[in-house]
């Protein structure tokens, strides 16, 4: 087992305290192996969209994707990202697009009071020379 950047994988989060996401739950890979110890990834967690997720900053809106194995829409919260040790991930479910995986990084850098990095911009077309 080796979660990768930009996968979704199913994962215990039992037993949560406080506040903490908990259940088993879909979860986003955000680090690139391997992050300090070889075993452990830092997530998010994904849940039930609800409207006033809209309105929060930390949450980035997910429709379901045959591509993610994501079945309903959902939400990720970026405040909740964590550590989870490979014991935790139970099951591969699929792979987030691109750009929604940078705007799930670029929520969890405003979740900590960064600024997200800028996005690359494609290079301009060369201009056709006029006859």
């Amino acid at each position: 087992m080796n979660p990768k950047r930009g996968e979704v994988w199913r994962a215990d989060l039992d037993p949560a305290r406080g506040s903490e996401q908990g259940k088993r739950r879909p979860v986003i890979v955000l680090s690139q192996p391997p992050t300090g110890r070889p075993t452990v990834r830092l997530c998010v967690p994904v849940m039930n969209a609800k409207p006033e997720h809209g309105a929060l900053f930390w949450c980035v809106s997910l429709e379901p994707d045959a591509g993610s194995g994501l079945t309903k829409s959902s939400t990720v919260d970026a405040a909740q990202a964590r550590a989870l040790d490979f014991v935790r991930f139970e099951a591969r479910l699929g792979n987030l697009a691109p750009d929604e995986l940078e705007l799930i990084t670029s929520a969890v850098c405003l979740s900590i009071g960064r600024q997200p990095a800028p996005l690359p911009q494609p290079a301009p077309s060369p201009t056709k020379p006029t006859p």
